[in-house]
């Protein structure tokens, strides 16, 4: 349920989990005592490093561990996520407790949310009536003229549809606010599930069929099945048009501005001008349309499906989107297919959980506000910034030193690395939700007005100055990203807790944690689509030919190298789609590594448990992608993910860096020995 907003531009790095809380420091220095910094036990002691480093590593607490029944996959971002909702959990009992909250206060509206969600017998007895006024819209289309008033109605409702909108800074102008459009609308999980004629595919296409058909069972609509077999019919046209996650990576190719006239001439079928005018956007005299040839396909598919079949689209689109909030019968399809079949997870999460999630994300700042006031100490803040000064400081040395590089990128390159920008913890300015009517009995009133609320924030934007204080995640997030266009690393509060910061183990410990993470975050400003943007965050070729053309040669190694790992018989990572993730780790390892060496100020880390601070940094790596996850998940994510999965985020990198190889004495015979001229090093 995603209103107009930037939330899928700035790069989410370390994307597993989110919507997670901080602990205190003292908290830190608690858990600290209870987790040992290093998890020998977690080790497989009958693997070797020199083979199998991840397993190594973790290969022995995979083996002892089951995944609950309620999550897709376990590990140390969902264990972190699992404790922080706990600390979320307590704090919203307190709220809950409370009667005689003045009505549109904070904590008012963060109670009745919650309980809205949690007042399953409430919900059950409404059954459809919560999107009956939604429905009753979609019946009234005469004719796909009256198209554009559904279609805009459905963008500020946060519903799914063809043409999916937010407001971002333009990537070419980054001082100004710029509106974008990209394709949208399917409810498979990407555009080449509709394509695949394997038997495992055409299985998971008949399932979310037969979902599709059970909602409209559920909706008293007649012929059910037939309908759903249309719209998957309609979806599988769009998908047809839709261009491929490589493609949309893309900074360059996915910029194009256009005017309002070209717009229109683009997609004729449609009524643009009103849709643009319900949007809310139709001051703007330009657009960024990031895949025009969509916009084309988009139009035949309106004129080559008739009006029944569309209205019968936007049902399903309303009732996919709005099952999680409905009735059981709603709930449970929808569960089945998008958790169980796709995810491989076996039972829901307790409805307490999912309460959370949805606290966190429609008032996720407000949520955020109190938990900073009551965990975040400044010298975790302190903390952060003296490590993010000095990978910084040896990112400049890197690049001051590359053999590859010509002096007149290298100048552009320093000179963007000294404009970054630092976000630690939470926002200096906190966004408000006056106005927001939160009710205890109404939960998808509540995410339909949390929707247009969202929405008519973002379009105020327009016209108006940068917001450079905004954050696009929450401090209770445990994640970090770069985001290209103000040319900034953030790291929410959460994230800095064990295993990723621990203010009781080692610097070896620390840097191949948390200081994987900053690297990783720099390294960004410099992927393959992060190097297009210049300083001041605009889409600008700053290099010359011959140094891009070297740059390329590097990450072809890169691609080359992931495509051959195999997480599940017969599938394989996408070397391209996650390019950009995979430079991100192995920068980020290499940045911090370098300045771990540099902490020790030419003296030798000290042995701790028979392991030397090197091995100790690696393992530490190792640990932070301790995850274990369901076949359905992983085979899922290699398809829409642009990060490799977990074992490859650790084995990937460190078969690159000849420093790893000393510290574990690794060979030629070796399994993850890769030859020197095949090692990749780009920082």
């Amino acid at each position: 349920m995603n209103p107009l907003k930037p939330i899928s531009k700035p790069k989410a790095c370390l994307r597993l989990t989110s919507l997670t809380t901080f602990w205190a420091l003292s908290c830190l220095m608690a858990l600290g005592a209870e987790k040992p910094v290093l998890d020998t036990d977690g080790w497989n002691k009958e693997s070797r490093a020199q083979d199998d480093f991840f397993e190594f590593a973790n290969g022995g607490w995979i083996q002892k561990t089951d995944i609950p029944a309620d999550k897709t996959r376990w590990g140390s971002f969902v264990m972190l996520h699992e404790e922080s909702r706990d600390a979320v959990q307590v704090i919203i009992d307190e709220l809950s407790g409370k009667e005689g909250l003045q009505a549109g206060s904070d904590a008012q509206k963060i109670r009745d949310l919650y309980r809205s969600f949690v007042d399953e017998d409430g919900i059950q007895a409404q059954g459809l009536e919560p999107v009956a006024e939604m429905l009753a819209a979609i019946d009234g289309l005469d004719s796909k003229e009256t198209f554009a008033e559904v279609w805009a109605r459905a963008g500020r409702w946060g519903i799914t549809h063809p043409l999916g909108a937010y407001i971002n800074q333009d990537a070419k102008a980054s001082t100004r606010y710029a509106v974008y459009f990209t394709q949208s609308g399917l409810g498979l999980p990407d555009r080449d599930y509709y394509s695949m004629d394997d038997e495992r595919s055409k299985g998971l296409q008949e399932a979310y069929i037969g979902m599709l058909a059970t909602l409209f069972k559920e909706a008293e609509l007649r012929n059910f099945e037939e309908r759903a077999r249309r719209v998957y019919a309609l979806e599988e046209a769009l998908a047809a048009k839709q261009w491929t996650r490589v493609e949309n990576r893309d900074r360059i190719k996915t910029y194009n501005k256009r005017t309002t006239d070209d717009f229109r001439a683009l997609l004729p079928n449609l009524d643009v001008d009103r849709y643009l005018e319900i949007t809310g956007v139709s001051i703007e005299k330009d657009f960024i349309l990031r895949q025009p040839s969509y916009l084309e396909g988009l139009n035949e598919v309106i004129e080559n499906h008739a009006l029944a079949d569309w209205k019968d689209y936007f049902r399903a689109r309303v009732l996919v989107d709005f099952a999680p909030y409905l009735s059981k019968a709603f709930a449970d399809a929808h569960f089945e297919f998008y958790n169980k079949t796709l995810g491989g997870q076996e039972t829901p999460e307790p409805r307490s959980r999912r309460a959370i999630n949805l606290v966190n994300g429609s008032l996720g700042e407000l949520v955020g506000k109190q938990y900073v006031e009551r965990h975040f100490p400044p010298e975790a803040k302190e903390k952060m910034m003296a490590l993010v000064a000095n990978l910084k400081a040896t990112m400049k040395e890197s690049i001051e030193q590359l053999s590859w590089m010509t002096p007149a990128t290298k100048t552009e390159a320093l000179k963007k690395l000294q404009q970054f920008g630092t976000k630690i913890g939470y926002p200096d300015q906190w966004k408000r939700y006056d106005g927001l009517v939160i009710r205890a009995d109404d939960l998808v009133g509540n995410i339909l007005r949390s929707a247009e609320f969202e929405h008519e924030r973002e379009t105020r934007k327009l016209g108006k100055p940068i917001d450079r204080s905004e954050w696009f995640m929450t401090p209770q997030t445990v994640n970090a990203y770069y985001n290209p266009a103000m040319n900034e690393i953030v790291f929410p509060a959460a994230i800095l807790q064990p295993p990723f910061f621990n203010m009781e183990a080692d610097d070896a410990v620390n840097y191949g944690a948390i200081g994987m993470v900053i690297g990783h975050e720099i390294g960004h400003g410099f992927d393959d689509q992060g190097r297009k943007s210049d300083g001041e965050g605009n889409l600008r070729d700053w290099w010359t030919e011959a140094d891009a053309k070297a740059y390329e040669g590097l990450t072809a190694k890169l691609v080359s190298q992931y495509e051959a790992y195999e997480p599940e018989p017969g599938f394989f990572v996408n070397g391209q789609l996650t390019l950009g993730e995979n430079i991100g780790d192995l920068g980020g390892l290499t940045l911090a590594y370098r300045a771990y060496q540099k902490s020790l100020n030419g003296k030798s880390a000290p042995k701790m448990d028979g392991l030397s601070g090197d091995q100790r940094f690696f393992l530490s790596l190792a640990q932070i992608w301790r995850i274990k996850q369901r076949p359905e998940t992983t085979i899922q994510r290699l398809k829409t993910d642009t990060h490799s999965p977990p074992k490859f985020r650790v084995n990937g990198p460190v078969r690159n860096m000849s420093d790893f190889y000393e510290a574990f004495d690794v060979s030629e015979k070796d399994a993850m020995w890769l030859p020197p001229e095949e090692r990749v090093e780009i920082w």
